[in-house]
């Protein structure tokens, strides 16, 4: 399990340096895990057995890590209380991205779930 995790780090690491590196607006953990990601798909039909009994580890240690989740908000609420006077300034902005992006949210899980029933519909 350490080693998965620290796999995981690794990836997150490299994310961060690509994403400080190239200047981009994509936070670094994210592109860390598109990369995993791209590794994963590049490595899917690998016959290495080492190979496959990492990404057996990463699976089974991501989804331990998963069961946790809640923990990782909790920095996320202690920066949107250090950025507090940002969103007095800015409340009506901030509110109508919450709407909209409310509201986008579930017109398109609306149109990805009903799309299977309409597809296979007897």
């Amino acid at each position: 399990m350490l080693k998965s995790i620290f796999i995981i780090f690794l990836f997150q690491l490299i994310g961060e340096s690509v994403q400080k590196y190239f200047e981009l607006t994509i936070p670094g953990p994210v592109i860390g895990l598109i990369l995993l990601l791209i590794s994963f798909i590049l490595l899917k039909n690998s016959k290495n057995i080492f190979v496959n009994k990492a990404k057996n580890e990463i699976v089974s240690t991501a989804t331990h890590i998963s069961n946790y989740l809640s923990l990782l908000f909790v920095p996320i609420g202690v920066g949107v209380v250090m950025h507090l006077s940002y969103l007095e300034k800015n409340y009506i902005e901030v509110l109508g991205v919450i709407f909209f992006s409310t509201i986008l949210t579930i017109g398109l899980s609306l149109i990805h779930i009903s799309e299977p029933t309409r597809r296979y519909a007897i």
